[in-house]
């Protein structure tokens, strides 16, 4: 039986409780359809109960304008890692390790855009779990961020269940099947591949 995102925070929340340091940068990374978005909130969540300060950063929210993609044809390759302005995500980072107090964009899935200045994190917030597809990929600029991150979490889940979730995941967006295949084989199933075949090791890895 596939492990809950719950369950999947409770038996991580000992690694994180023994992080020193007066603000913990928690990477939770792993390819689409992988469960980051639930298993980041879960942990959250734990981390708040247990009386600690936590929140989550997502990536997501520096998803490059729709506009801004049609003009570099790449609309329909949106998610993948030049959709992102990956340079203002890692400045983003940079201020939060720093312990600066920050106002951050965040995306709108049902609008599909980027909302600027939408989300506050306060600067004695001690645990900021940051989520998305990239945080431990490879390449520059992306690579910049590891060296940054108190803890990198890699979420590991079967290509297989990845393919099933994210044909779902545009059959619940309301597309026709062939739709939804063509989607998610052109541009989903790619990225989750670039992710599984080019990311640094974290430092711990859990199954979703």
């Amino acid at each position: 039986m596939p492990s809950r995102p719950e369950d999947t925070a409770q038996t991580t929340l000992p690694h994180l409780l023994a992080l020193k340091g007066s603000r913990k940068l928690i990477a939770v990374a792993g390819p689409p359809g992988s469960g980051k978005s639930s298993v980041s909130a879960a942990l959250c969540s734990e981390l708040r109960q247990a009386g600690r300060s936590a929140a989550v950063v997502p990536m997501d929210g520096f998803h490059l304008d729709n506009a801004i993609l049609m003009q570099r044809g790449l609309l329909d390759r949106k998610g993948a890692p030049p959709s992102f302005d990956a340079a203002g995500f890692l400045h983003l980072v940079r201020r939060i390790a720093a312990g600066e107090d920050v106002i951050y964009p965040v995306f709108d899935r049902d609008r599909d855009i980027a909302i600027a200045g939408a989300a506050h994190l306060p600067s004695d917030t001690e645990f900021v779990l940051f989520e998305g597809n990239y945080l431990l990929l490879k390449d520059a600029p992306w690579s910049n961020l590891r060296p940054l991150w108190t803890q990198a979490i890699a979420i590991d889940t079967p290509r297989e269940v990845l393919a099933h979730r994210l044909l779902q995941r545009w059959l619940d967006h309301g597309l026709p099947e062939a739709q939804a295949v063509a989607r998610r084989d052109a541009n989903d199933m790619p990225n989750a591949d670039l992710v599984l075949a080019n990311s640094l090791p974290a430092d711990l890895t859990i199954s979703n």
